[in-house]
């Protein structure tokens, strides 16, 4: 995929010749003529490089640049000074800037620092891409994808944390969000020559089976244990391990785990050698994994050592932008395998889709596509092709209470005193001493909101 870049320059004749010269080299372009519009279009676009004239007529250029990294690390900056201000050029390249051009430059300069500022910035984004559809992140058999600012700050973190491959990180989220996809992403884009993505669900194996996946064991070891077996964290070195789950993980493994974190070695079941664990560990979970630990049912310790960098993938149901983009994509991709064509979806399916809570999030939305391309006979997915499932009373409950409009506290004050009134009689006396107020005040309120027996 062409590296994308963000032209910032207050000169129309500098961002035309430049935005020409990068898009017939490949790049993807985008400029802002103002700092302001440049910050609004690095969060829209978040690009692989922030080309910035740090003379700006609205905002200082240091600014600028301070602001952009804070908002996007993962963006390579390359910074354009006047002739003769060393001072800057140094001033930029200690914030952090990874190339300075400067005035007069030729454009082969300018492709030339690009691709150096590219290279430095070895994230290599194998799953990650930005185009006008929203961020989407994409393995085999899922995606995720969005325009909203929880998926922005996902992407971003997933980047910050790629630059190691070393550090812990806990996913957490419902079922259904995205987790692994997370991972893998993380991995991706993670300098692993020769290392392996391996995961494991914690929840699906009894302690026996899952201490002697995760550490293997000697031969002999156990009935049954006819070969020596390496096991996931001997398979992961140099790469990266996923424990899916990890909060249903047995006390006594989450033992051997932590010392897995603190030594960076470990033992096969049966075995006295210790093996060495050079690989990075990705965990996550649909639980509040702090209210494990209070509960008694989590390792503190472990808890601390794994919490070194948290990606909180929130439910679908909180970022509704995303649903007509996800939506969307699903249509086109499942047509493609029913070798089938739609132009859409009808207001009132779009609109259904919208209005729903997603209790399964994007797989449960991916499901009901599914259904619906198979349902479906015309170009357009209706409403009646959507077939989701009724929602159980505490769900409906809950987005009821989320779709029901705010009211003001002068209209609960109205229904209070309202319904005070009609189970008083309209005993004013007593509806005042109910309310904790008095009788003149009473009649005030009555005679304000219109209120009648």
């Amino acid at each position: 995929m062409p590296s994308s870049i963000l032209l910032v320059d207050d000169e129309e004749s500098v961002r035309t010749s430049i935005e020409v010269y990068l898009i017939d080299r490949g790049y993807k372009v985008y400029t802002a003529s103002t700092a302001a519009e440049g910050l609004e279009k690095l969060d829209r676009y978040l690009p692989d490089v922030l080309l910035l004239d740090l003379k700006m007529p609205d905002m200082d250029g240091f600014f600028v640049m301070e602001e952009a990294q804070r908002r996007n690390s993962a963006t390579a900056v390359i910074v354009v000074t006047g002739h003769g201000d060393v001072e800057k050029a140094v001033q930029a390249t200690k914030m952090g800037a990874q190339q300075f051009i400067e005035k007069p430059f030729s454009l082969s300069d300018i492709e030339q620092a690009i691709e150096q500022a590219v290279g430095a910035n070895s994230c290599s984004h194998h799953l990650l891409t930005v185009d006008q559809d929203g961020i989407r992140m994409e393995a085999p058999g899922w995606t995720l994808l969005g325009i909203s600012d929880a998926i922005k700050d996902i992407y971003r973190k997933i980047i910050m944390v790629s630059r190691s491959n070393q550090s812990t990180v806990l996913i957490q989220g419902e079922s259904g969000t995205g987790k692994e996809l997370v991972a893998r992403a993380i991995f991706e884009n993670s300098h692993h020559p020769n290392g392996k993505f391996v995961d494991v669900n914690c929840a699906a194996l009894s302690e026996t089976l899952l201490e002697a996946e995760l550490f293997g064991y000697e031969k002999g070891a156990f009935t049954g244990a006819i070969e020596t077996r390496k096991g996931l964290f001997g398979a992961a070195h140099g790469g990266a391990i996923f424990l899916d789950e990890i909060g249903e993980m047995p006390l006594k493994l989450q033992a051997r785990l932590l010392r897995v974190l603190e030594e960076k070695s470990f033992k096969r079941v049966g075995g006295t050698e210790n093996i060495e664990a050079n690989c990075r560990v990705i965990a996550s979970t649909n639980r509040n994994l702090w209210e494990t630990v209070q509960k008694g049912e989590f390792r503190r310790d472990l808890f601390y050592r794994l919490d070194v960098f948290t990606i909180h993938i929130p439910p679908l149901r909180e970022r509704p932008k995303d649903v007509p983009v996800l939506s969307s994509y699903f249509l086109k991709q499942l047509a493609k395998s029913c070798s089938k064509r739609f132009t859409g979806f009808s207001p009132a399916a779009m609109q259904r889709l919208t209005d729903y809570g997603w209790p399964g999030n994007v797989r449960e939305l991916r499901n009901v596509i599914e259904r619906a391309v198979i349902l479906a006979s015309g170009c357009t997915v209706e409403e009646e092709h959507l077939v989701i499932r009724p929602a159980s009373p505490p769900e409906q409950a809950a987005w009821d209470r989320r779709a029901a409009p705010v009211e003001s506290l002068a209209d609960m004050e109205k229904r209070l005193i309202q319904r005070v009134l009609e189970e008083t009689n309209w005993q004013k006396a007593r509806s005042a001493k109910i309310l904790g107020i008095n009788r003149t005040t009473l009649w005030q309120k009555i005679k304000r909101y219109g209120l009648t027996a």
